[in-house]
C-alpha cells in the first residue's frame, strides 16, 4: 500500500456518486468530481470487503447509508502517493444531510 497511497495523509473531495462495486477482497466506488475549469474527473476509491460494506448498510437500497447515482457526497480518502492520480483509500463518506460513515481512521 505504501507504494500506491500516501499513508497517514488524508484528503477530502466532493462530487457525485456514480457506482459502488461490491466484491471481495475490496470494494470500489466511483465518483465524478468537477474541476475548476469545468471538466470532470472520475475518481476510483477502494473500500472495504463485502462483509464490511454490508455491516455499514451500503448494500441496502434504502436507509441512511444508501447511495443513489447522482448523490452529492464528500469523501475523506488516503490519497495517491504521487499526489496526482484520481485514486484513494476510502476513509469516510459524508452525506448531504451531514452524517458521516467512517470506514477507517487515518492512523490505520
Amino acid at each position: 500500500l505504501a507504494g500506491v497511497y500516501a499513508l497517514h495523509k488524508e484528503a477530502t473531495i466532493t462530487g457525485a456518486f456514480t457506482a459502488f462495486r461490491i466484491v471481495n477482497p475490496h470494494s470500489s466506488m466511483k465518483m465524478e468530481v468537477k474541476n475548476k475549469d469545468g471538466s470532470v474527473t472520475v475518481w476510483t476509491l477502494v473500500g472495504g470487503s463485502v462483509g464490511q460494506i454490508a455491516r455499514l448498510g451500503l448494500r441496502d437500497k434504502e436507509g441512511p447509508n444508501a447511495l443513489t447515482p447522482g448523490d452529492e457526497i464528500t469523501v475523506t480518502i488516503v490519497p495517491a502517493a504521487d499526489g496526482k492520480s484520481p485514486v484513494g483509500l476510502l476513509s469516510a463518506i459524508t452525506y448531504k444531510d451531514g452524517h458521516t460513515l467512517r470506514f477507517r481512521s487515518p492512523d490505520e
